[in-house]
């Protein structure tokens, strides 16, 4: 298959239509980016042998600028949910430029009414209110500043190895990696207990001075650990007992990654905030939006202008936005992702069965998936692997024992198996590796 991997046209002269002149081939991108742009990050995606820069994306597909294909397994988290420039997003966008630009934060706007009225709808019963961000970390800490608002506590309770952003507020709730570097962990006011151990988040409440615990549903960063039955709404139980606040980031797996529009929701959870963001922009404009309870939204009525946002809520973002909620909440989106979660669970179980010693464990709840393989770093090797037979997928980046394996929505079932199928290509070959490491 031959792919035309070159970017867009460069302008014409004459102030012509085109884009400003950028790179044209990979190995200038790269210096480019490694000067420039990020040197770290640049160098270590090219010493693990995924020195990939995305030329032409459409649907679950991404091509090198070099010209080798992927089925992207990864989607930036679930950002590309609907798929990478989704015909029907598009045309959504285009067709909003015609008469919306970003807007102006200040004033009520056709379009930010319109998403937070569909985004109330649809969310857990008692969340009323919607602010709004540009990205993920941003909603967080209007989350968290309006927790603090609502309760007058300053504390906040996150769980070890959890990940919420990193802005100023988040990045002290997420992993002392991303904290300590900016000398932004604060032991004092931001606790951290473990995943699943609901005897230390009782511990961690029961002195009354905690304004928030904020839980990723299923901790995507982590590797997607999974909640134990019973956990969340034991711990929504020791927030209402102790005053304290419930908020749910639902980041990475709402928006049906489940199979439900907000994972919360099978748990039997009613968060005091919500948070959403990545597929929410349709991968095509950066939005995100905080759910709030009125408790947790006081501070709307009190002072509209104490959290301000330029990007915050962007018209053009909030109607693809709204097409973006309509598209998933589609019976036909529903469907699609029963019958992929049935595909995937039949094919891994087949996988771990065929090398148990390997793939040690798999974590599933819908679309959202974890592989878990039997060294400290065992899933890199087979994310290179993958990677040189043309699937993207990603180790997390906290245990990189696990793979996360993220389809999309709308994926094809031939395009489902063929990435299963070179997926058990790739733990035959990284597990023949493993045992001969052993022997």
């Amino acid at each position: 298959m031959t792919t035309d991997t070159s970017l867009p046209r460069q302008p014409q002269p004459g102030g012509a239509p085109g884009l400003p002149a950028l790179p044209t081939g990979k190995a200038e991108v790269l210096e480019l980016s490694e000067r420039y742009w990020n040197p770290g990050k640049t160098r270590f995606w090219t010493e693990s042998g995924v020195p990939l820069v995305i030329g032409e994306r459409a649907g679950y597909l991404l091509t090198d600028m070099d010209g080798h294909q992927l089925v992207d397994m990864h989607l930036n988290g679930g950002t590309y949910n609907l798929g990478h420039r989704n015909p029907e997003l598009v045309a959504t966008l285009v067709e909003a430029l015609g008469r919306f630009d970003i807007g102006n934060h200040h004033f009520a706007s056709v379009a930010r009414a319109a998403l937070a009225e569909a985004l109330v709808a649809t969310a857990p019963p008692g969340l009323r209110h919607v602010a709004y961000g540009s990205g993920g970390g941003e909603a967080i800490d209007i989350a968290l500043k309006s927790a603090r608002y609502a309760t007058g506590r300053r504390k906040i309770v996150s769980v070890v190895k959890g990940y919420h952003g990193h802005t100023g507020l988040a990045v002290a709730t997420g992993d002392a990696r991303y904290a300590e570097i900016f000398l932004a962990d604060r032991p004092d006011e931001f606790v951290q207990v473990p995943f699943n151990d609901l005897e230390a988040m009782g511990t961690a409440l029961a002195g009354g001075d905690v304004a928030a615990v904020i839980l990723e549903t299923i901790p995507a960063t982590y590797g997607f650990p999974m909640p134990m039955p019973g956990y969340l709404a034991a711990v929504k139980e020791l927030c209402e007992q102790h005053g304290t606040l419930y908020i749910a980031d639902e980041v990475q797996t709402g928006l049906m990654r489940t199979g439900e529009l907000w994972a919360i929701a099978k748990h039997g959870v009613v968060p005091d905030v919500l948070v959403t963001a990545k597929g929410l922009s349709g991968g095509l404009y950066p939005v995100s939006a905080v759910l709030l309870g009125e408790r947790a939204g006081g501070w709307l009525e009190e002072d509209g202008f104490a959290h301000i946002s330029t990007f915050g809520g962007a018209e053009l973002g909030c109607v693809v936005a709204l097409r973006t909620l309509e598209m998933t909440l589609r019976p036909s989106t529903s469907d699609r992702v029963a019958a992929l979660t049935r595909l995937f669970a039949d094919r891994l179980a087949l996988l771990q069965e065929a090398h148990p010693d390997w793939l040690v464990e798999v974590r599933q709840d819908g679309l959202v998936m974890g592989l878990v393989f039997a060294t400290p770093e065992g899933a890199k090797p087979v994310m290179r692997e993958l990677y040189e037979h043309g699937v993207w997928a990603i180790f997390s980046s906290l245990d990189p024992r696990v793979l996360q394996w993220k389809p999309g929505l709308l994926l094809d079932d031939a395009t489902a198996h063929e990435v299963l199928d070179r997926l058990v290509a790739a733990v035959a070959t990284t597990a023949a590796a493993a045992r001969g490491a052993a022997s």
